[in-house]
């Protein structure tokens, strides 16, 4: 599962990265910017890792 849409609530949630919108019609008309900016950020390496 990798988002659920709950039209009720107005709630999208984006299960592999732990976001939760409560913007569901701005996400529909296709506002991602959120969930893209978070996807990227949980896939760049963390400053940790990269020095190591």
């Amino acid at each position: 599962k990798i988002r659920t849409y709950n039209f009720h609530e107005s709630r999208v949630t984006d299960h592999r990265i732990g976001l939760t919108s409560y913007r569901l019609g701005e996400v529909l008309d296709g506002d991602l910017d959120d969930f893209i900016d978070a996807l990227t950020a949980s896939l760049r390496p963390s400053d940790a890792a990269a020095t190591a």
